[in-house]
C-alpha cells in the first residue's frame, strides 16, 4: 500500500529529493529509503546522487534515460548557475562543446568533480559578491539558471582555466556584447586581472569601453593556462602569451 501511495505521488514529478517525498507523503525516511531503493532496482527510478532521483518514463529503459545535463547540473548544489565554458557554448560564443558541465555556486560541496550518467560536472565555488549576472532559461520544461552573456565573458576572464583558455572567451568579442554591462560587471568583480584582460581584448577587437588603467608595474598573463612568453602590452600591463590573429 505504501508503494502504491508513493508511486501516485511521484507520477507527476520528473525529479525529486528524498526530503521532498518525505514531506509530501509523511513516510519516515528509513522505510522511504528502502522503498526508493526497490523502485530503483525495478527500473522506475534513477539516482542522480545521494538523496536525489529522476523518474524513468514508461517505455524507457534504466541506464538509457536521462535529463539534459544542465538540468542535472542545476540540481547538484544550491544556489547554482551554469557558467564558464558551458555558458560560452550555450550563448553561441564558441563552437567548442566542452566535455564537462561547469556549475558555479557560492555553497560548499564535498565533491567538486562528479560523473553522473556518463557526464562530467565541475562545481566551482566563488565568493558571494561574484555571484550575479544570472538569467533563467527553460530547458525541457525546467527553469535553469545560467550566467548571462556578459557575465559569462567576465567569469571566463576571471578564471580562464574553466573556459578552455583566453582563445575561447576571445571568440565572444566577434558577437554583439553590451559594453556598458561588461564594464559594470568587470568593476563589480573587483579584480584587476579581469579589468586588464578585458581592456586588452576590447582594444584588440576595437570595442570602445571606458576602463581604469592599471596603477602597477607588475604584468599578468593574458592567458594563465599558457607558458609565460610573448610580447607585452604596456597600456594594460599584460603579457600577450597567446595568438589572437584570425579571430577578428
Amino acid at each position: 500500500m505504501m508503494r502504491i501511495e508513493l508511486l501516485n505521488k511521484l507520477a507527476r514529478k520528473k525529479i525529486f529529493t528524498i526530503d521532498e517525498i518525505a514531506n509530501m507523503t509523511g513516510i519516515d525516511r528509513n522505510p522511504l529509503k528502502v522503498l526508493l531503493s526497490r523502485l530503483e532496482k525495478r527500473g522506475w527510478l534513477e539516482r542522480i546522487e545521494k538523496g536525489k532521483y529522476i523518474i524513468i518514463p514508461l517505455g524507457a529503459e534504466k541506464g538509457e534515460y536521462t535529463l539534459h545535463e544542465f538540468i542535472i547540473g542545476s540540481l547538484l548544489v544550491k544556489p547554482s548557475a551554469i557558467a564558464y565554458w558551458s555558458a560560452l557554448n550555450y550563448h553561441g560564443f564558441t563552437e567548442q562543446i566542452p566535455n564537462t558541465v561547469f556549475v558555479q555556486t557560492t555553497a560548499r560541496k564535498k565533491k567538486q568533480d562528479l560523473r553522473i550518467f556518463g557526464v562530467r560536472y565541475k562545481i566551482v565555488r566563488i565568493k558571494p559578491e561574484k555571484f550575479f549576472g544570472i538569467e533563467k532559461v527553460w530547458i525541457e520544461g525546467f527553469q535553469v539558471s545560467i550566467t548571462d552573456g556578459e557575465k559569462t565573458v567576465i567569469d571566463c576572464l576571471d578564471k580562464p582555466r574553466y573556459c578552455g583558455g583566453i582563445i575561447e572567451v576571445a571568440k565572444a568579442f566577434r558577437e554583439e556584447l553590451d559594453t556598458e554591462r561588461l564594464r559594470e560587471y568587470a568593476l563589480r568583480m573587483n579584480n584587476s586581472a579581469v579589468i586588464r584582460r578585458l581592456g586588452y581584448l576590447c582594444d584588440y577587437f576595437g570595442v570602445d569601453i571606458d576602463l581604469p588603467k592599471p596603477e602597477t608595474r607588475n604584468y599578468i598573463l593574458l592567458d594563465p593556462t599558457m607558458p609565460r612568453e610573448g610580447h607585452v602590452d604596456s597600456k594594460w600591463k599584460v603579457i600577450i602569451n597567446v595568438e589572437l590573429e584570425g579571430l577578428e
